[in-house]
């Protein structure tokens, strides 16, 4: 076991001293393999989407309270921070990404009081909790919009976007006996159908790149900006650490919003991001607010290729921390139709991270979250016979390679994709929108429209955490939760598998442990040593003495593997299964087996 880094000193500080005095007074490390140590660098992040997570009250709705009753289960697990899905006073058309008041707690969830007392007692188990900040946009119910459609001079109708329609070349009248128009240009929704809403008030368009009830802010109004900064400090200032900004690169928008090309159609989503001024925001941002605390910064990089990430998650640039590139948890998708994974594109894209992304700009590592499907059901392998071992496999991938790893509720678990049958099984907001474009039109099928949601939806993320035995799986006493619970919560649950010295909870709080041990795992060289192998993820961790081997076997094969250039094992560190193999040049691999070697 190594000593508590100084990081770590830091990281105990942080629970006594407020951020800002902390930020002022602690002196910036020395580098550690060309990396400026920092705690959110070395933190393991578990992301919590309330709704799903514990019902406290037993109205089928998770909430903050609920949360607090699982402290000590996250604790225990090793987590260090705690990544809060929205919690906001929100009309819930997208689950909460619809904000009503940034400065007001979901009803549903509880009170301010409620999260007082969950922040103190994160805190009081010397973890750190961020939350989700969401400023693209705001619920169609937020009080400058509400404003805003009153008229067109009135002072908050420049918080959003609005532009007069196109003629309407069949020129029939409307219901208030004008000509009718067109959206004001072919700019699509990221939830179907046009991103233009006509709004019959002022007789003009607002601008929704999602729901209709989520309005674009424009973030060219300074006041916009300084009201964003507001809230973000209304947050720091009450003990929060940080923030997941969602969908932040499409905050610049071009204000002439020009029609969108053939080709700029098949992938709208890098249309919209990197506007004209997405950089000069992000800076301004860091000054007036985050440069200020001691604060972790992970943005949900839509539209961001990676050789652009540099450029926002730079030391030298100012902007974030971090960002969340979708190429690898998009691996096995065309557009939005499933295909199975392909080990080789997942490695070839860690190891294009690791050559892109130098000491000065961070990375995250991540195979799931709330948008998309469960990490076993997606990557590993769940049937009855590989569901353990993949799962764990899988936690020992992310817990091991280069950058932040965030981990989401329920993958400690190994739970799994729920068994869709009809389009009623579904809340999503995008997915009824989805079959309504796609179904009801008769574009595609039925069958095929829902057996390919199975393996993509993000309900699949959002069906309630799994604690027990009981009935909906100990989540809520309601009759009926929100969403319902994956059927299978009889054989898969947080109270079984806490028991369990070999449960997949159990190992990945072994990982974790061994992670905040090492830095190697966090400050460490990466390279994989045998890209082309279509069964074998075999990758080295190194810094200084410190010289590890990951060995994970992406089958239900047994496979017997000789280490590539002549290279051998010494002491087996952790594996999840039980292999007698040390100090040899050739493994025997059972199906979905996942080891950790020194290195000899």
């Amino acid at each position: 076991m190594k000593k508590p880094s100084l990081t770590a000193a830091v990281l105990a500080l942080a629970i006594l001293a407020p951020v800002s005095q902390l930020h002022a007074e602690t002196a910036a490390p020395a580098l550690i393999n060309g990396y400026q140590p920092t705690w959110w660098k070395e933190a393991v992040v578990y992301q919590v989407y309330p709704r799903s997570f514990k019902d406290s009250n037993g109205d089928g709705i998770g909430d903050i309270p609920g949360i607090t009753s699982k402290l000590d289960y996250l604790q225990k697990l090793g987590v260090n921070v705690i990544w809060l899905s929205p919690h906001y006073d929100s009309p819930n058309a997208d689950n909460g990404y619809d904000i009503r008041d940034y400065r007001k707690v979901m009803s549903e969830f509880g009170t301010m009081a409620d999260f007082d007392k969950m922040l103190a007692g994160i805190k009081q188990r010397h973890m750190r909790l961020i939350v989700d900040l969401v400023v693209n946009h705001t619920s169609d119910e937020h009080h400058w919009f509400v404003e805003s459609r009153k008229s067109k001079d009135n002072p908050y109708r420049d918080y959003y976007f609005w532009r007069d329609g196109k003629p309407d070349p069949a020129g029939k009248p409307g219901p208030d006996g004008k000509p009718t128009t067109l959206p004001p240009n072919n700019d699509p929704s990221f939830f179907s159908g046009s991103a233009w809403q006509f709004d019959p008030t002022t007789s003009q368009y607002y601008l929704h790149y999602f729901a209709v009830k989520q309005p674009d802010l424009n973030w060219d109004n300074p006041k916009v900006r300084e009201e964003v900064y507001s809230l973000m400090r209304f947050w720091l200032d009450k003990g929060v650490d940080g923030f997941r900004m969602d969908v932040i690169p499409l905050i610049s928008k071009n204000p002439a919003f020009p029609d969108l090309t053939p080709d700029q159609l098949h992938n709208y989503g890098n249309a919209y991001a990197n506007g004209p001024h997405m950089h000069e925001y992000l800076q301004e941002m860091n000054r007036n607010v985050m440069a200020k605390y001691d604060v972790m910064t992970v943005g949900e990089a839509l539209g961001i290729s990676l050789e652009q990430t540099p450029l926002i998650v730079g030391d030298d640039r100012h902007e974030l921390n971090m960002i969340f590139n979708f190429d690898a948890i998009r691996s096995n998708r065309v557009g939005y139709d499933f295909k199975p994974a392909d080990l080789p594109t997942l490695k070839a894209i860690y190891t294009r991270h690791a050559e892109v992304l130098d000491t000065h700009s961070w990375d995250t590592v991540f195979l799931s979250n709330h948008d998309n499907p469960r990490i076993v059901s997606t990557f590993g392998d769940d049937s009855p016979e590989f569901r353990v071992p993949s799962a764990k496999l899988l936690e020992t991938m992310i817990l091991t390679l280069r950058g932040t790893p965030f981990l989401y509720q329920g993958d400690e678990l190994g739970m799994t994709n729920y068994p869709f049958k009809s389009i009623t099984d579904f809340d999503d907001i995008e997915v009824k929108n989805a079959y309504k474009a796609n179904v009801v039109t008769g574009k595609i099928p039925e069958d095929v429209f829902i057996a390919n949601l199975r393996h993509t939806s993000r309900d699949n993320s959002r069906t309630p955490v799994q604690w027990d035995s009981s009935t909906n799986g100990g989540f809520t006493t309601a009759a009926k939760p929100w969403l319902a619970a994956n059927p299978n919560y009889t054989q898969i649950n947080a109270a079984a598998e806490v028991a369990d010295p070999n449960s997949i909870y159990n190992y990945t709080a072994k990982l974790i442990a061994l992670r905040h041990a090492h830095q190697a795992f966090v400050y460490g060289d990466y390279k994989d040593i045998d890209p082309d192998n279509k069964s074998i993820f075999a990758y080295t961790r190194t810094l200084g003495t410190e010289r590890f081997l990951v060995v994970l076997n992406f089958s239900k094969d047994p496979i017997t593997y000789a280490l590539p250039g002549g290279r051998s094992v010494g002491s087996l560190v952790l594996s999840n299964l039980t292999p007698p193999e040390q100090n040899t040049a050739t493994l025997h691999l059972a199906g979905w087996e996942a080891r950790i070697y020194k290195l000899q």
